[in-house]
């Protein structure tokens, strides 16, 4: 049943033609009409179905404006590396201890790291971390001996670009209380990201077919992008 609020939003929205993140970030706002502080959300679809090979992206973007979310870090590390991962802000360190209680389910965090001596013993868990997106991965930062650059990156305003098998991409720039100018930075530090897969996977023609940007009980406007990724 749709809400009396959501009946006052305008109507056939994604059917508009593309207007410019610019443009659309205040009109996005404006539909913002909860109580609570409505994320900023983009969905892109990619042209994953290539001639002799499928796109798969997956990597990481730092966001510039952060993210406006608290994320819970865990780190798996040697017991002589948990005063570093404590003093780096993790919220949860352990050694062989947490990798059995991740074993047993308890998985209460949102980002786990590992050094990589230990990833041998979180590999085995693939198929509790792998389908929840929580496996840490080398080519993604969070498994490495850098802890605190990792820890930092993970709550500073990281996140993961990542494609279904439909080629659908979605992830939020931000916050509604944001102001303009960090949505913006957020968003062409995003599209800076995907330009730079487009090449690293030599794709064909334009890597997004399309772009869209809603909030989170908004209406969807399709995203006229600037450049030709």
């Amino acid at each position: 049943m749709t809400s009396k609020r959501f009946k006052k939003l305008p109507e056939k929205t994604s059917n508009l033609d593309g207007e410019l993140i610019e443009k659309l970030i205040p009109v996005i706002k404006k539909n913002c009409t909860t109580k609570f502080d409505e994320s900023i959300d983009l969905s892109f679809q990619i042209n994953n179905k290539q001639k002799k090979s499928e796109v798969n992206i997956r990597t990481v973007v730092n966001l510039p404006g952060g993210t406006g979310k608290k994320v819970k870090v865990a780190v798996v590390c040697e017991d002589a590396k948990s005063a570093e991962a404590k003093s780096a802000g993790a919220d949860i360190v352990g050694s062989d201890d947490f990798v059995e209680k991740i074993k047993n389910g308890e998985m209460n965090f949102e980002k786990l790291i590992c050094t990589p001596s230990m990833m041998i013993k979180l590999s085995k868990l693939g198929k509790i971390l792998g389908p929840k997106g929580l496996m840490p991965n080398p080519k993604l930062g969070s498994v490495t001996e850098d802890l605190k650059t990792a820890i930092s990156n993970a709550k500073s305003g990281q996140v993961e670009i990542r494609n279904d098998k439909d080629g659908n991409i979605g992830l939020s720039i931000g916050k509604k209380s944001f102001n303009d100018d960090k949505l913006i930075k957020n968003f062409n530090a995003i599209l800076e990201t995907l330009e730079k897969e487009k090449s690293n996977n030599t794709v064909k023609g334009e890597l997004i077919k399309s772009a869209f940007a809603t909030s989170t009980m908004g209406v969807s406007y399709k995203v006229k992008l600037g450049k030709n990724i």
